[in-house]
């Protein structure tokens, strides 16, 4: 019996990425923050990356995509898209939390992770990760909040990672003091890659879904939302 051939999508933050696994081997990923909407470059990326390694669609297992939270705009895209190949081809879907992709991304050092995406607005999408049988379990909900309220349950050395920590680097430093310890820069733009091994997971697991049941994951309400 082959593999699983999985692909991904991570739209989720301005650099946005794409991912054919195969089981535990990573066979193409591309990473791009394009100057544009990721509406603009995602449909040619796929067909590029399809291209580039003789990957025939019809071939995918299963398609995963990274639901948020993260930018509302960026998600829609990612989402739709993996909707829309899913219903084309018939093959499930499966969905990655943004802030657990993004704490795979940070060593398993036996620290806890902290995963931190701006979310603009003085605020941060955040949650706080244990690493348990090689995968960062989660210690809080996922949340966003000015950046001090995920930073006041930080009690111990913590891996901080993700660019919600770049931006704040300086708030975190004063509040955590020497319990801080940061990822490397490299680490920081979430990819499609480290949320393709959650993907796999969820698969082996049965943790599908059909494209009908795929949804963003927001968190926060939308503009209209809050104006209304």
């Amino acid at each position: 019996m082959h593999s699983e051939l999985i692909l991904t999508i991570a739209t989720a933050t301005p650099t946005g990425s794409i991912a054919l696994t195969r089981g535990d081997e990573l066979i193409a990923e591309l990473v791009l923050k394009p100057a544009g909407s990721h509406s603009d470059f995602l449909i040619p990326f796929i067909d590029n990356l399809l291209s580039m390694t003789g990957t025939a669609i019809e071939e995918i297992d299963a398609f995963a995509a990274v639901v948020g939270p993260g930018a509302f705009t960026g998600l829609r895209v990612g989402v739709s898209t993996v909707k829309g190949l899913a219903q084309a081809t018939g093959k499930p879907v499966i969905a990655v939390s943004s802030l657990k992709a993004l704490a795979m991304q940070a060593t398993d050092a036996g620290l806890p992770v902290c995963a931190m995406l701006d979310a603009r607005k003085g605020e941060v999408y955040a949650s706080l990760f244990q690493w348990r049988n090689g995968f960062p379990e989660p210690m809080s909900h996922e949340q966003v909040s000015p950046p001090e309220e995920i930073l006041n349950l930080v009690g111990e050395e913590t891996i901080f990672i993700g660019d919600g920590c770049r931006v704040y680097r300086t708030l975190i430093v004063r509040h955590c003091a020497e319990r801080a310890r940061f990822a490397p820069w490299v680490s920081h733009p979430l990819r499609a890659g480290s949320a393709a091994m959650l993907a796999h997971e969820l698969y082996r697991n049965e943790e599908v879904m059909s494209p009908l049941e795929l949804l963003p994951v927001y968190i926060r309400l939308s503009e209209a939302e809050l104006n209304r």
